[in-house]
């Protein structure tokens, strides 16, 4: 089953000051976001693989529209995450079936890497609700820089019978931070961690 996009809407933040300081590269991170029906909103269903197969798809597809509206590489991307809003004929199964099975998978290979786990997050709401997506450092989750998260929201969605689903990454980690933790530049990426 392909997925029944309604829309798909990106969202582009970038970062030039925090508390008065200049933050020089700014720091950039995207969202790239599918409205989608729900194919098995109003009733339960045991089977999920055609949700699963649709998570897939989305993973490439959004992944690739958040790098090309940050201007970069895939390989460039130092922070991902992902999130699902379930219209309220939906259940949170929904957005479980899309967001983890094989959405990985796709991200992974439009950015090249990925060792870490992808911070993820669902929930249930109406129109414009809003939706925060996790970030964590693609190689490695021990860099505290880039424990951070992105907001979003879509006036028209979820109707109650769709899913809002969306992919973030990011160019650089919070503005400023000081909070110590593993460095970018000390990144060995082979186990997720460290």
């Amino acid at each position: 089953m392909s997925a029944n996009i309604r829309k798909i809407v990106t969202f582009v933040e970038e970062t030039h000051t925090e508390m008065g300081k200049p933050v020089s590269p700014a720091t950039r991170r995207a969202a790239a976001v599918a409205v989608i029906e729900n194919p098995f909103a109003g009733r339960y269903v045991e089977d999920l693989s055609d949700l699963i197969a649709i998570g897939e798809e989305l993973g490439g597809l959004l992944t690739e529209r958040a790098v090309a509206a940050l201007g970069i590489e895939g390989s460039a991307a130092q922070s991902y995450g992902k999130a699902a809003l379930v219209g309220e004929n939906g259940e949170l199964e929904h957005a479980a079936a899309l967001l983890h099975p094989k959405m990985g998978t796709p991200v992974r290979k439009v950015l090249g890497k990925g060792a870490a786990l992808i911070p993820s997050s669902k929930r249930r709401g109406g129109l414009g609700a809003e939706l925060d997506i996790p970030l964590g450092h693609k190689d490695a989750a021990f860099v505290r820089s880039h424990f951070d998260g992105m907001q979003v929201s879509i006036n028209d969605a979820p109707r109650a019978n769709e899913i809002v689903v969306a992919v973030a990454v990011t160019d650089s980690g919070r503005p400023l931070p000081r909070v110590g933790g593993l460095k970018v530049e000390e990144i060995k990426g082979e186990d997720g961690l460290r």
